[in-house]
């Protein structure tokens, strides 16, 4: 089968389109003949950890598409339309693994004709959904969910504050917030981004090198970052008392300093989060269904062009998710 895997030099060199074996299915494991592939920056990180003593791995985590075949002691039906669920052996919200198991790494990922998962990680694809926009959810779907939801406890009616938006988390994070009732705000260097969001359903939009306090008219109940040190204090500074702040990245750095004073005396809620589990991912394409959410696609390569589609990835302007299409 055609596939993109990483071999060899670290970073980009050593990303290339190559003729693998195609898996099979074992007992309790389905086989999925992937329609399309979503990027994420975890790909990004992938290929820059490897080097040459590593042996070659599929890239990707995010996938879609129809169950080919099925191993032993499954119900799934050969013939489903299924969406493939990359976080592996997580099944409960707080049964957090030491160290979460993804596609892409250690297992081969969907960057590729096929892909063979347990048959608990494929969930049917949400019949309102493309096959590009369907493969687009898995991985930032999922981590925005348990971010506004699981962790941030988010309830309509409240404000919630997505710094840097224009990312698959972000955007992610803002059609389901709006579905659930919240205030969104969102925050951007680029004018252009913002105008999109505003677009998609933000309440308010705010330049990162604003007076965010002054620009949002009153304190959030929530923050939702991926930024990390650069926009730390202001996300701080934003929150009324009583309010969360949930972490998931650190694309600025991961060093901040903080007040203990201030985080007790307002009595903050700090709280960290990555990825989620099996009963959030069902939750999650269950919300995209009820409220026919859909992702934002920035651009679909051919899977020929999975290289360059990373190359796009890494230089950070799009908005919105990169998809990959296989068949």
């Amino acid at each position: 089968m055609r596939a993109v895997v990483h071999e060899g030099a670290a970073g980009a060199g050593g990303v290339r389109v190559a003729e693998v074996p195609a898996p099979r299915p074992g007992p309790g494991e389905v086989l999925v003949r992937l329609k399309a592939a979503g990027l994420n920056h975890r790909d990004l990180f992938v290929v820059d950890s490897r080097g040459p003593a590593d042996p070659w791995t599929v890239l990707g985590s995010d996938g879609a598409g129809v169950v080919a075949a099925a191993g032993a002691e499954t119900t799934v039906e050969v013939g489903a339309e299924v969406v493939v669920n990359p976080s592996l052996d997580w099944a409960e919200p707080d049964a957090v693994p030491e160290v979460p198991a993804i596609l892409g790494v250690p297992a081969n990922g969907t960057l590729a004709e096929y892909v063979v998962v347990p048959a608990g990680n494929v969930v049917p694809k949400p019949a309102h959904l493309s096959w590009t926009e369907a493969a687009a959810l898995p991985l930032a779907a999922l981590t925005a969910y348990r971010a506004l939801f699981t962790r941030g406890g988010l309830a309509a009616g409240e404000h919630v504050l997505l710094p840097g938006i224009g990312s698959g988390v972000a955007t992610f994070a803002l059609a389901m917030a709006k579905a659930a009732g919240a205030t969104v705000s969102v925050t951007s260097r680029s004018p252009e981004k913002l105008a999109r969001a505003t677009e998609l359903g933000a309440d308010r939009t705010i330049g990162s090198s604003g007076d965010w306090a002054a620009e949002l008219g009153e304190p959030v109940d929530l923050v939702v970052d991926s930024i990390g040190s650069a926009t730390f204090d202001a996300c701080l500074s934003v929150l009324r008392s009583g309010g969360r702040m949930v972490t998931l990245g650190a694309t600025t750095g991961p060093d901040v300093e903080l007040s203990l004073r201030d985080l007790f005396f307002r009595q903050i809620s700090l709280l960290g989060t990555s990825m989620g589990s099996a009963r959030e991912f069902s939750q999650m394409v269950a919300l995209v269904a009820e409220h026919r959410v859909r992702p934002v696609v920035h651009h679909v390569y051919d899977l020929a062009d999975g290289p360059r589609a990373l190359a796009e990835l890494a230089s950070g302007d799009q908005f919105g998710k990169l998809v990959v299409a296989i068949a």
